[in-house]
């Protein structure tokens, strides 16, 4: 093989790996706004999600924005502290991104009882 169709092939090979980056980073920064937005949406909902998925929401908000959980569990007088802070711990396993993902699922479920219900 010849020395320039090595080069060629190294440079092609460059730009696609380049370009799939780049794929990567705007599916990311696509899930981040998307993540944003439905943020402020459930703040918009008519009805006050239950305790339960109050606590779903702030787990799965707390690993998509700070990560695993980094302090120590609430005393046991704390009680609605400790709740969210277990919360929390139970979707240390999910990476951020897919913490933001169900995230979105979760507040387009609550949009949607939420429409059915008015």
């Amino acid at each position: 093989m010849s020395h320039k169709l090595e080069v060629a092939k190294a440079a092609n090979f460059a730009e696609k790996k380049k370009s799939r980056r780049k794929n990567r980073n705007r599916e990311k920064m696509g899930l981040q706004e998307d993540f944003e937005q439905h943020a402020e949406l459930v703040k918009t909902l008519k009805t006050k999600p239950s305790n339960e998925d109050l606590l779903i929401l702030y787990g799965l908000y707390k690993q998509a924005t700070v990560g695993p959980v980094n302090t120590d569990r609430p005393g046991i007088f704390s009680m609605k502290e400790r709740a969210k802070w277990d919360s929390w711990k139970s979707y240390e396993a999910k990476s951020k991104e897919e913490a933001m993902s169900d995230y979105i699922t979760k507040v387009k479920q609550l949009m949607e009882a939420d429409t059915a219900s008015s």
